[in-house]
C-alpha cells in the first residue's frame, strides 16, 4: 500500500510517501517539502493572514498534486501547533478541506507526543526499556516518558524553536538581551510539567527526534568529534553560547542548516540545554524516525485490526 502522509507544520509543509502492508517497516519512495514559516504571518490577533493562507493554500495545492502524481492510495494530512493554535485556523482548514478534497486533521499537542514516542519505541524496540523523547518542532516542544508502545506521560509546551525566535529573537547576531528573555521564558514554562517529569527520570535511554535536534548532532559531530548521533550536555552549552554568538550569515554556511534553520537553530540549541540540564540528562540520542512515522504506524495498526 502507497501511504502519503502530509505534515503541515510551523516551518515546512513535508509531504512523505512511503510503501508498506500491515507489519511491515514503512519503505520511504518520495519526499516533497516546502518552507512555509506559518509564524511569520499571524497578525496580532493571532490569525493568519491572508498573505499566509494563499502562501498555506498553493503550498498544499503543490504537495497534493505531487501525492497524485506518484498515485498514494491513502492519503493522511495533520497540521501542529501553527494551525491548532491560530484563532482563524478552523476555518482555514474548512476551506482548504473543501477546496482540495481531502481531510486536513489538527493533532493536539498530547497527540504529537504520543505519536512520536509510538516512532522512537518501534524504531529502537522493547529492549530499550524505559523511554524519554524530546522533540522539537517549530511551534511546539513535546515530551514522551514511558516502557510500553503508549507513554505514561505526554506533554506538549509551546517553546518551538520558530516560535521563540519570532517572539524573542533580533539583531545580527541576535542580542544577549532577546537571547536572556527566551531562556527566562523557557525555564518557566518547563517549570509547569518538571513536577510530572522528574519522577521518570530513572529513564534508560533519552531520545531525541525531529530535524532541529538532528542538526544540533550533526554539529556537535562537526565541532567536538562526536559521532553526529549524539547530543551531549557539555557539548549543547557549548554550541548553544557558540551559535549566539554567530551572525545569520555565519549560521547559514554550517553544514546541514538552511537559510530558515539558521535563523531558529539558536532557539532550538537552548530550549535543549534547557530540557537536558532540568531533566538532569547526560546524552540524547538521535532516532530517524519520528511524527510523521507515527501517523504511518498507528494507521498501519488500525488497518491490520480492521
Amino acid at each position: 500500500m502507497r501511504l502519503g502522509v502530509l505534515d503541515v507544520g510551523s516551518n515546512t509543509i513535508h509531504l512523505q510517501v512511503v510503501d508498506t502492508h500491515p507489519g511491515a517497516r514503512p519503505n520511504p519512495t518520495f519526499n516533497y517539502k516546502e518552507e512555509l514559516r506559518l509564524t511569520e504571518f499571524l497578525t496580532p490577533n493571532n490569525e493568519i493572514n491572508d498573505e499566509g493562507i494563499d502562501h498555506l493554500r498553493r503550498s498544499i495545492g503543490n504537495a497534493v498534486l505531487q501525492a497524485r502524481t506518484v498515485q498514494v492510495k491513502e492519503f493522511l494530512p495533520f497540521a501542529t501547533s501553527a494551525l491548532r493554535e491560530a484563532a482563524n485556523g478552523e476555518k482555514i482548514i474548512a476551506g482548504i478541506n473543501k477546496e482540495f478534497d481531502i481531510d486536513l486533521q489538527v493533532l493536539s499537542g498530547d497527540e504529537e507526543a504520543k505519536l512520536t514516542f509510538l516512532a522512537a519505541r518501534r524504531w529502537f524496540g522493547w529492549s530499550s526499556g524505559r523511554l524519554l523523547v524530546i522533540d522539537i518542532g517549530g511551534g511546539s516542544l513535546e515530551i514522551a516518558v514511558g516502557v510500553d508502545e503508549s507513554p505514561e506521560v505526554a506533554t506538549s509546551l509551546p517553546l518551538g524553536a520558530s516560535r521563540l525566535t519570532q517572539r524573542f529573537l533580533s539583531g545580527n547576531p541576535y542580542t544577549q538581551k532577546g537571547i536572556g528573555l527566551m531562556r527566562e521564558h523557557i525555564e518557566s514554562q518547563l517549570e509547569a510539567v518538571l513536577p510530572a517529569l522528574v519522577k521518570h527520570q530513572d529513564t534508560d535511554r533519552s531520545i531525541a527526534t525531529s530535524k532541529t535536534l538532528r542538526t544540533l548532532a550533526r554539529l556537535s559531530g562537526d565541532w567536538f568529534d562526536t559521532n553526529g548521533k549524539v547530543i551531549k550536555f557539555d557539548v549543547i552549552r557549548k554550541i548553544a553560547t557558540r551559535l549566539a554568538e554567530m551572525t545569520h550569515e555565519e549560521r547559514t554556511r554550517l553544514p546541514g542548516v538552511s537559510s530558515n534553520r539558521a535563523k531558529q537553530i539558536v532557539a532550538g540549541a537552548f530550549v535543549t540545554e534547557s530540557v537536558m540540564r532540568n531533566l538532569d540528562l547526560r546524552e540524547l540520542e538521535i532516532c530517524p524516525w519520528a511524527l510523521r512515522e507515527g501517523i504511518i504506524l498507528k494507521y498501519m495498526d488500525w488497518m491490520e485490526k480492521g
